[in-house]
């Protein structure tokens, strides 16, 4: 369904001049993804709303520069994370997470921030999040966006080799952490 869903939107995109129906589209289709890949990096609900609308911003301004060479869903995850790695390693990033560790303190959740948290507090996504950065986005590309090794390969910009050792290690962590927490 996935392939065929990407094919639409190349075919789509050859084809049309209107930018704006495509980003619509794209948003409904990958959207929810791009969102929980942004979160998995950050951990952080507003810092993913503000990478994916970012994401979405550098996909309208630069649809024209896709080469087809991955699919779409790869491309679009690919933004995601050098989005998410460029929010991190700028001066407000480390600025506003200072003060939301300062500011968190007797702040009321709102009731789909509490929905949201009780579905992060599923224990093995939990134990997800808490792996080593470049073992969790290995698991959550594999597990969550049924990426292929290769097109984890692409997004991340390393070898298949990498990717498997990767995995291969997250699981062992994984299966050593399920059995500290029985």
């Amino acid at each position: 369904m996935d392939s065929q869903r990407n094919f639409d939107f190349l075919k789509y995109m050859v084809e049309c001049d209107d930018n704006k129906d495509l980003l619509n589209e794209l948003m409904t289709a990958y959207g929810k993804e791009v969102w929980n890949y942004a979160y998995s990096i950050t951990r952080k609900w507003d810092l993913a709303d503000d990478i994916t609308q970012e994401v979405f911003i550098k996909v309208f301004r630069n649809m024209h520069a896709f080469r087809r060479d991955a699919s779409v869903k790869t491309w679009l995850l690919t933004i995601t994370r050098n989005t998410a790695i460029d929010y991190q390693r700028s001066a407000f990033f480390r600025k506003v997470t200072l003060s939301d560790v300062v500011e968190d303190y007797g702040e009321r959740h709102s009731v789909e921030h509490d929905v949201a948290e009780q579905w992060a507090v599923n224990e093995m996504w939990k134990m997800v999040l808490d792996l080593p950065k470049k073992y969790r986005e290995v698991i959550i590309l594999y597990a969550h966006n049924q990426l292929s090794l290769k097109e984890i390969a692409q997004v991340l910009d390393v070898t298949e080799g990498t990717v498997k050792s990767r995995m291969f290690h997250a699981r062992q962590k994984l299966s050593k952490m399920k059995e500290a927490n029985r």
